[in-house]
């Protein structure tokens, strides 16, 4: 088990006595009425008593042969009942919240056997100090109480990024719920900035998505942890979709798989190209300014309305009243999808947050990590970004030879400049 590696310490053993099942019978046949010994229940329990200076990321791990654990139960020094949650794999057993520093906690853990026998352990040990070491800030993109299309990746981001060989700590740490249940797959960028977790096809609608990113105190790579436990529940609602194909220079609309209209648009100019790809909504603003001071073949700044973000390098759909005698048949803009303003007006009430946006036949493919690219890649590719093991429903089909890795940057800050 990574946790008691990482943490070093020894593990405690318990077994329960094992007991004969005997009787005799003066018919018996040879060979019956032996004594049938009971497997014994061998419990392990991590961290071990006694241990000092632990993590308050700890989990309280279990490995039990022989039986299936029935109970587990962590109190505080005071007697306080501590709130614990099994991993799916029953490996161990996770605080609801971060431990307190400097506590010191007893965990006790029962397992059972198939004739009722039981064995229990317990563990006392002992939280370290705050630590001193610098932090990882981790960014969850998935708010609490609100709706979401049905692309709506779950991204964790990273500053600095996690290194290779401290990734699948950090993922053990990263949780998804989905009722009804739809399993999906955590998949890392290659530079480690960000992580997504998404499912084989979309989310059906009206599912709740529970997210813990419980990173608080979490020892990271050889010199710093995570800065904080986060939480957050909340719906998919309904499917709508966009694709827009710079052939056409249209854009369609799709509610539930139909179409319900088409716009025309206006893309990236060849100087100033849009990215073809498949793209989420990140953000929506009835109104924010375009600051592009600095910035290559930007120096401009102007208000625009109705304003969806797709990429974090600037790329929305808005509405452009000075575009409109180009929408539908040339490329003015700096990379965004403009359109009229009663379109946008019109958009802004049908999409949501996670909605997809497709968009192709433009001069330069989307970069992986430029917004929230988990759709642009195919399942195979997608899966093969987990730091862990992934199960045997979710994993890709074998390949002839290696897929290349996942390429990826650093998301930029959520300026309010967008491309115009």
């Amino acid at each position: 088990m990574e946790l008691r590696r990482r943490l070093t310490l020894s593990a405690a053993t318990i077994a329960a006595t094992a007991l004969a099942l005997g009787g005799c019978t003066t018919d018996r046949t040879p060979g019956e009425g032996k004594a049938a010994a009971q497997t014994p229940v061998e419990l392990t329990v991590t961290p071990a008593d006694r241990a000092r200076d632990v993590p308050v990321s700890a989990e309280v791990g279990v490995a039990v042969r022989g039986g299936k654990v029935t109970d587990v139960r962590i109190r505080d020094d005071k007697g306080g009942q501590v709130r614990v949650e099994p991993r799916e794999d029953g490996s161990a057993w996770v605080p609801a919240e971060p431990l307190a520093h400097r506590k010191t906690y007893t965990a006790e853990v029962t397992a059972t056997n198939d004739k009722g026998k039981t064995a229990t352990r317990r563990t006392t040990f002992t939280t370290a100090n705050k630590s001193d070491a610098p932090t990882i800030t981790s960014t969850l993109y998935f708010g609490d109480k609100r709706t979401y299309g049905t692309a709506m990746p779950v991204t964790v981001a990273f500053d600095p990024p996690i290194p290779k060989e401290a990734r699948d700590e950090v993922q053990r740490r990263l949780f998804v719920k989905t009722d009804p249940p739809q399993p999906g797959v955590w998949s890392w960028l290659d530079d480690g900035s960000q992580v997504y977790y998404r499912a084989p096809d979309f989310w059906r609608p009206g599912t709740s998505i529970s997210v813990r990113s419980a990173l608080e105190g979490l020892p990271i790579g050889r010199d710093r942890i995570g800065d904080e436990d986060r939480r957050s529940t909340s719906k998919i609602g309904r499917q709508v979709s966009l694709e827009i194909d710079n052939a056409t220079k249209q854009m369609s609309v799709f509610q539930d798989g139909k179409l319900v209209r088409k716009i025309p648009v206006s893309l990236g100019k060849p100087s100033t190209p849009s990215s073809s790809g498949k793209m989420v909504i990140m953000e929506k603003h009835e109104r924010t300014t375009f600051d592009t001071r600095g910035e290559p073949d930007g120096g401009y700044v102007v208000d625009v309305d109705d304003a969806q973000r797709y990429t974090w390098g600037g790329e929305f759909i808005h509405s452009a009243p000075w575009s409109e005698g180009d929408q539908g048949n040339t490329n003015v803009s700096h990379g965004c999808a403009n359109v009229s303003a009663s379109a946008a007006d019109w958009l802004m009430g049908v999409t949501q947050v996670g909605d997809l946006i497709t968009v192709k036949g433009t001069e330069v493919p989307l970069r992986p990590g430029n917004g929230w690219t988990a759709w642009n890649v195919s399942w195979d590719e997608f899966v093969r970004g987990s730091a862990l093991p992934v199960p045997a429903n979710l994993a890709p089909a074998p390949a002839s030879s290696p897929a290349a890795p996942v390429t990826g940057g650093t998301p930029e800050p959520a300026r309010s400049g967008g491309g115009g």
